[in-house]
């Protein structure tokens, strides 16, 4: 199968949008702790990331430029379950001291080519029920 050139899979242009989405937390003072933390056989947090006494699981959502929706429009209620389920079994296995825990959401707008048009981070964007 032909694909025109520099035209992306969805696949690849989420796996793309992770790489540009842990360069900007990077940037911006984060440490990057984990990408695909994930439960066996469960749901999956994208970029597990800390700054100064905050760790952040942060769901990456890519659209191309022209999409009709916004990314964080894909985040429902029950992938919200999810991440916080992941990000509960993380703590529980991999930090030894309390920590403020924030649910956000990373925008990434990318071209057809996969080049970064936005990115817009949502912190905060959900929270734990």
């Amino acid at each position: 199968m032909l694909r025109r050139r520099g035209v992306k899979t969805t696949l690849e242009l989420g796996a793309l949008a992770e790489e540009h989405a842990a360069r900007y937390l990077a940037s911006r003072g984060y440490r990057i702790r984990e990408r695909n933390f994930r439960l066996p056989g469960g749901p999956e947090v994208d970029i597990i990331a800390e700054r100064g006494e905050v760790l952040a699981f942060i769901e990456v959502k890519a659209r191309r430029t022209n999409a009709a929706l916004n990314p964080r429009d894909a985040v429902t209620p029950s992938k919200e379950r999810q991440i916080i389920r992941a990000a509960s079994a993380f703590i529980s296995t991999r930090e030894r001291r309390e920590r403020v825990m924030r649910y956000d959401i990373l925008e990434v707008y990318l071209t057809a080519e996969g080049r970064v048009e936005k990115i817009e981070h949502l912190e905060g964007a959900f929270k734990a029920r």
